[in-house]
């Protein structure tokens, strides 16, 4: 029998940059929300709603750009 210590290596999430917050359907924001559904982003990314944007959250430059242009 051992008496050996074995470390468990300390694991971090890969560094994906800054958080960035993508538009999608307002309707169904509330129901990912509470359903775990996915929705889709204007930029075409998939994904739950985890969480909200704070005014000032950097925002995904492909959501942004197809947003603008849908205010033109």
């Amino acid at each position: 029998m051992s008496t050996e210590v074995l470390e468990r290596p300390e694991l971090k999430d890969a560094d994906t940059g800054p958080e960035m917050f993508h538009y999608v359907r307002k309707e169904k924001i509330a129901e990912s929300a509470v359903m775990g559904t996915f929705v889709v982003a204007l930029c075409g990314e998939t994904f739950p709603v985890t969480k909200a944007a704070k005014p000032g959250s950097p925002v995904c430059p492909k959501c942004k750009e197809i947003y603008d242009s849908y205010r033109s």
